[in-house]
């Protein structure tokens, strides 16, 4: 992938940009001096988002659904021309329970959002990366701690984020003939509303049976880690980070 120039801001298209690491990670993109996509489901949400920046395109979207992907990166090429930087962000947390104690429905719900939704991304991401001039771009997955190790009762959360693994990987693998790189950001405990779900202010539950509050740092410090990423240049890829509020028991034994 060749830079685009100074006088070309550099495009990124964001998922899940009405909240939490997706806002975060819009609005840091944007004050960096990207031209921002926003994508997801609530309008209201992304239009706060984006706050009359001139920059910022809001496009509601449902990622789990190809023809919304599909206008979203439409959106995005029309209004700039090109996509340069797809952070791949939409996701749920889905049912807390054991493989035994969960639904059908909510196991496919929450694949269809986390693995399918990102698929559905990333290719329509690839497909414009391929045919733009100059070729070439970079594709941020956000996985998670659980793409490495599980929170108990999260079955359907940590298959779907091990699934981001090999999606990453796979779409690193196949874009080098065409200058487009993929890695994978794994955060563990930003504060997000996703975390307050479940419970990690309150008490985490631990493998022990055990609740913790276990620490968290600021969203825009994530942010932050996602922005590094899609400055390196066209030269450099960055397969995977790993960015945990310090202190959090996730190496080691707690």
């Amino acid at each position: 992938m060749n830079q685009t120039t100074a006088a070309a801001p550099r495009v990124a298209v964001v998922t899940g940009a009405g909240s939490g690491i997706g806002r975060a990670v819009a609005r840091l993109l944007l004050a960096e001096g990207y031209r921002v996509a926003l994508g997801g489901r609530r309008e209201a949400q992304l239009a706060e988002t984006a706050d009359g920046h001139l920059d910022a395109l809001v496009v509601p979207c449902d990622v789990t659904v190809p023809d919304d992907v599909g206008r979203l990166f439409a959106a995005a090429r029309q209004r700039w021309g090109r996509v340069d930087v797809l952070f791949n962000n939409a996701g749920i947390f889905g049912p807390s329970g054991s493989v035994d104690q969960i639904s059908v429905a909510d196991w496919d719900a929450t694949l269809a959002v986390n693995v399918t939704g990102s698929m559905l991304c990333a290719a329509e991401a690839v497909r414009t990366m391929k045919a733009q001039e100059p070729q070439g771009g970079r594709i941020i997955n956000n996985g998670s701690i659980s793409a490495h190790s599980p929170r108990p009762l999260s079955v359907a959360y940590t298959v779907s984020k091990h699934a981001m693994s090999g999606l990453t990987k796979s779409i690193e693998l196949d874009g080098r003939p065409f200058g487009i790189t993929c890695g994978q950001i794994d955060i563990g405990n930003t504060r997000t509303e996703i975390m307050d779900t479940i419970g990690v202010g309150s008490g985490a539950l631990q493998a022990d049976g055990s609740r913790r509050v276990e620490p968290m740092f600021p969203v825009e410090d994530a942010a932050r880690a996602v922005l590094m990423m899609a400055n390196m240049p066209a030269t450099a890829s960055v397969g995977s980070v790993l960015v945990t509020a310090a202190g959090m028991p996730f190496v080691g034994r707690g």
